[in-house]
């Protein structure tokens, strides 16, 4: 049914048919006997067509109606679903100490907040023809083809409340690394005659479990380990760090030695840190709250076949 006052003028549709459409645009298409993983507009179209909802609708009618209520099924994302039954209290101690807090008393001056992690296998791609530079009416050009020079890791930590990043290049992860980049922090001003240094860190091999807690306490008695929740890598700030050295550094990819590759990034950590400020950071424990209530209301995971 639509409603169609002059011959000339945009068809109106009933708003039941609006709200149908759009229930249809959030349904999974393959679980409706639809062989599709997402719907395009055309294909909602056709849906409503097919289910009588409506008898003639284009595409571009449902994609204006379901911009409306920013409803896009052509896209996705990927996603985690939060496994560790503890996983917003740990989330919490987190964006707690983002704010400045710690078990309900805010730090001091003399007490730092550390987010560490490694990006790992980064590789040195040398390509078969040299780069050539932006010249006018030509961007950058990029070879596609490419000789591996192999690859290694990036170890860092980022002071949230003060902005400044340590960093080292190593060939393999593991405790003897990740305890490396502790020792460069923990023995230099301020952190060395700090009260406390927190350091948030997920649970990487390196530095997992109630054994890195310890570990760690032994040598440096002002180090207080923090971890994440399993698959949190998202809250962790020096993630947003990383991501800029992807941009600014490691795209494209073009080092003609592992070596030249390591001296990129410790240039590019020592440039970086010469202009940078604390990251605006704005998902609070709130957000969290919201973010875990709207997740509880899904429908539980699927158990799949062995």
């Amino acid at each position: 049914m639509r409603i169609c006052p002059e011959p000339d003028a945009r068809p109106v549709f009933p708003p039941n048919i609006v709200i149908q459409v759009k229930a249809l645009a959030c349904e999974l298409p393959f679980e409706k006997g639809i062989p599709l993983s997402r719907f395009s507009s055309d294909e909602i179209a056709t849906a409503a067509m097919n289910r009588g909802i409506v008898a003639q609708i284009s595409g571009s009618t449902v994609w204006r109606w379901l911009s409306e209520d920013a409803i896009k099924p052509w896209q996705h994302r990927s996603w985690i679903f939060p496994r560790d039954p503890q996983f917003e209290q740990k989330a919490a101690r987190v964006l707690d100490l983002y704010q400045g807090i710690w078990q309900g008393s805010a730090l001091r001056s003399d007490e730092f907040v550390m987010s560490a992690d490694e990006k790992t296998s980064i590789q040195a791609r040398c390509r078969i023809h040299r780069t050539l530079p932006t010249t006018a009416g030509q961007c950058m050009r990029v070879e596609h083809e490419y000789e591996r020079l192999g690859a290694l890791n990036y170890i860092a930590a980022w002071d949230v409340r003060h902005a400044k990043i340590f960093g080292r290049c190593e060939a393999k992860t593991g405790i003897q690394p990740f305890d490396g980049l502790v020792n460069d922090v923990m023995t230099q001003k301020p952190y060395a005659s700090a009260r406390r240094v927190f350091w948030i860190v997920d649970n990487g091999s390196s530095h997992r479990g109630q054994a890195a807690i310890q570990r760690l306490q032994a040598r440096w008695p002002k180090l207080v380990l923090v971890h994440l929740p399993v698959h949190a890598s998202w809250l962790n700030q020096i993630e947003i760090y990383f991501s800029i050295l992807q941009r600014k550094v490691l795209t494209p990819n073009d080092f003609d030695s592992l070596k030249n590759l390591a001296q990129r990034i410790i240039a590019f950590q020592d440039r970086y840190e010469q202009t940078a400020k604390p990251f605006e950071w704005k998902f609070t424990k709130d957000d969290l709250s919201k973010m875990m209530k709207m997740l509880s209301q899904q429908s539980p995971p699927i158990a799949r076949a062995a």
